[in-house]
């Protein structure tokens, strides 16, 4: 009898998971590939800092002297630790799991990633985080959301700039609210409503940088916080620049929970932000 060759085929929906699977593991690749880029040249001014205080304490022998050069040598190995440990967070293979994080730290630790690209391109970072109930996230997935939108802040201001970051707690709803803020170049009111869909971007090819995109950035940012029962929502005015606000629960917020996504974020800014009318994705 005659066997359908199409019967042990996948479906499209079982080919669609497939293909989505594939790209995640893609994306992780690209997003270590970026914190490579990224770190590299960060770890080359620590060991630099480090072997010149080494240096100069040896040839020193007066003990202020050599005092402030271990002082000096302990704080740079402390900072480079610190990259370490947030480099070795998003590498590690995670759960899909979410459990109680520390927001303010996970933001920190982000940032410690970007500075040298942040004092490169000018940008002046400011943050006002308050003191925040914990959220109960992937922390993994978290950070990649906003290692995304941080880039897509800077790219938006090539001439350099101020980002703001902000961390509050919405006591009516329950919620953390996590607004990435530029004053770069906003996006149109017609080209806003699409800026979440797949594949769709507003940029023309890789800045001076390098960093470019294929439009999935924002679309997996959504997929991401929808999965974390939270919303996203982005205003923007041309020219003036644009706010993205995560709004996450708190670890007491009683919705039931879901899986957390299959597709991450990789760190490279795939549509540049925009903002204008407020549109608000998410439940």
């Amino acid at each position: 009898m005659a066997t359908n060759g199409s019967a042990d085929a996948p479906d499209l929906g079982q080919q669609v998971e497939i293909l989505q699977r594939q790209l995640a593991k893609a994306q992780n690749l690209c997003a270590l590939g970026e914190l490579v880029s990224t770190t590299t040249h960060e770890f080359n001014n620590v060991l630099m800092t480090i072997l010149n205080y080494a240096k100069l304490g040896m040839r020193h022998r007066d003990d202020a002297t050599r005092d402030k050069a271990f002082e000096k040598i302990l704080s740079a190995a402390s900072r480079a630790a610190r990259i370490t440990n947030s480099v070795l967070g998003m590498a590690r293979n995670r759960a899909a799991g979410q459990e109680p994080t520390d927001l303010k730290k996970l933001i920190e630790d982000t940032l410690l990633l970007l500075e040298r690209e942040m004092n490169k391109y000018r940008i002046r970072v400011e943050t006002s985080l308050k003191p925040v109930p914990q959220s109960a996230v992937n922390a993994n997935q978290i950070q990649q959301v906003l290692l995304n939108l941080l880039i897509n802040a800077r790219q938006a201001m090539p001439g350099g700039g101020r980002l703001l970051i902000k961390l509050t707690h919405d006591a009516e709803d329950d919620m953390v609210d996590l607004v990435v803020r530029d004053y770069g170049c906003g996006i149109p009111p017609d080209k806003l409503p699409r800026i979440f869909d797949s594949f769709y971007t507003t940029k023309t090819g890789p800045d001076d940088s390098g960093k470019g995109g294929t439009g999935l950035g924002l679309s997996m940012c959504r997929d991401i916080i929808e999965a974390h029962r939270g919303r996203i929502r982005v205003e923007s005015s041309p020219g003036k620049g644009t706010a993205f606000t995560l709004k996450l629960p708190t670890v007491t917020k009683t919705a039931p929970s879901r899986p957390a996504p299959v597709v991450p974020v990789a760190p490279t800014a795939n549509n540049l932000p925009g903002q204008s009318p407020s549109t608000p994705v998410g439940g």
